[in-house]
């Protein structure tokens, strides 16, 4: 197996075997992180692709700081974040009708439901934009809110309140979901 390192001296190079072994390696994981943000499937592998063009072009600013993998994720999250932003399609206030009271009509927590991790992506996907933004840089990349805000240009109190709503509007989901599935036992 060619090490990371071989593989990074190789793109430097710009050796098209290196980069073709640098974009086998990552390219799955990365297309799921562009799919978290895209408003599709062809809008994410669009975002693979340019994504990829700037590891290929910026692979000399790799100071090996941290994994590789991380420095190709941040490429691939502040890209699309950068393509949310020139398409203004980040609305941060928008509301959904029955999300505000989800939170209060919810059990208290117990035991997680078991849902199918392909409908719980599929959910994350439907979540309104600026909901779905700031829900995957808190849940997926552990951003703090303040790092949030700077990144989108929004306060920390409204990325707070993306971030609520979001969870809102997942829980209204899961209800239905456990709801749906419940009837469909009996």
């Amino acid at each position: 197996m060619i090490t990371e390192e071989a593989i990074i001296e190789g793109c430097i190079a710009g050796k098209r075997a290196s980069q073709k072994q640098l974009y086998d390696r990552f390219a799955a994981e990365m297309f799921s992180v562009c799919l978290r943000y895209a408003h599709n499937r062809e809008e994410a592998e669009d975002l693979l692709q340019e994504g990829f063009i700037r590891v290929f072009t910026s692979i000399t600013s790799f100071r090996g700081e941290g994994s590789l993998a991380g420095w190709i994720k941040r490429i691939m999250i502040n890209l699309a974040i950068n393509q949310l932003k020139k398409n203004k399609r980040v609305p941060y206030h928008e509301d959904i009708d029955g999300v505000g009271d989800a939170g209060k009509t919810m059990e208290e927590p117990g035991e997680a439901p078991e849902i199918p991790h392909d409908t719980l992506m599929q959910w994350i996907r439907e979540l309104p934009e600026g909901y779905r933004t700031v829900f995957n840089l808190f849940v997926f990349e552990e951003y703090g809110h303040k790092e949030i805000a700077d990144m989108l240009g929004i306060s920390e109190s409204t990325s707070k309140t993306q971030l609520l709503k979001a969870r809102r509007w997942l829980a209204v989901k899961v209800r239905d979901y456990e709801t749906n599935k419940r009837f469909a036992i009996r």
